[in-house]
């Protein structure tokens, strides 16, 4: 079975395993490779993706179940001069960067569906991503930069 999707804008056809990871095809077939392994049970963060507006696990997100959906990866919104990568930059947020793409996946998911998150809601969204080099603050402040708000 064909599975057709969007990724970063442009159409895509997948024909392999319907089981297959999203992480996989994108790292593998696409070479998009900022979306970053982690602990493959969707507990880190590292390999967060947007489908649509909501952030999702791509280690855990099965092929089969993406027909006629967008994927935007780390690189897509790279690709758009997005103004969150451009406050995590402004607010020296990365460290290692291994976590990054993840945390700017899941403050885009947050803002493209809470515009002005209260800290309950960026604690809740940000809490899903595992920094080892706790740039938690930091992100928190690129956020409010960001909302107009203060969440750290």
């Amino acid at each position: 079975m064909a599975i057709d999707l969007e990724v970063n804008g442009v159409a895509r056809r997948y024909d392999g395993p319907p089981e297959r990871p999203l992480l996989w095809y994108l790292r593998e077939d696409l070479g998009l490779t900022g979306t970053k392994f982690g602990c493959g049970v969707a507990l880190c963060g590292a390999c967060l993706v947007l489908v649509g507006d909501a952030a999702v696990p791509a280690c855990r997100t099965a092929m089969g179940g993406l027909h006629g959906t967008a994927v935007t990866t780390i690189e897509g919104l790279a690709a758009r001069d997005d103004p969150v990568i451009a406050a995590w930059r402004d607010a020296q947020v990365p460290q290692c960067g291994y976590c990054q793409p993840g945390q700017v996946i899941a403050a885009t998911a947050l803002l493209r569906t809470t515009p002005r998150p209260s800290p309950t809601q960026t604690e809740a969204a940000m809490d899903r991503v595992l920094c080892r080099c706790g740039t938690y603050q930091r992100a928190r402040r690129a956020l409010a930069a960001l909302t107009g708000g203060r969440h750290g």
